[in-house]
């Protein structure tokens, strides 16, 4: 069975940084694309980042340009998403997603066939 699994969130202040990973297992992140996206309190959730063969660079919302950064490690079956300077508008549950390289280009919309983790908390307080 394929899952994927979030750690590194937690309660910072805000401009500090977090690193999110997601480890995968049952399936090779090798051939996926990869992303994250996140919930806020009330709200649907939002892509974040995507990184993709099938695009010649990784995308970013433009709420997280210039802050996010997004990364994967083939060999260890990981990927990561790094967050500099958060702010409390940075405060939802954030979900590692994953779509094989097969099917059709990855998009920042929450579409339920792809593999996602459980979420992880990030909370940034001012």
């Amino acid at each position: 069975q394929s899952h994927l699994v979030e750690s590194g969130g937690g309660l910072v202040q805000s401009g500090e940084s977090l690193r999110l990973s997601c480890t995968a297992s049952g399936l090779s992140l090798a051939n996926y694309a990869i992303g994250w996206f996140r919930q806020a309190p009330g709200k649907g959730r939002e892509g974040i980042s995507i990184l993709s063969d099938k695009d010649s660079g990784p995308w970013y919302a433009d709420f997280v340009k210039g802050r996010f950064s997004i990364s994967k490690d083939n060999a260890n079956n990981a990927f990561y998403l790094q967050m500099n300077d958060l702010t409390p508008e940075d405060t939802a549950i954030y979900y590692c997603v994953a779509d094989s390289e097969n099917f059709a280009r990855m998009m920042p919309i929450p579409y339920e066939h792809y593999y996602w983790g459980r979420g992880t908390q990030v909370t940034v307080s001012s």
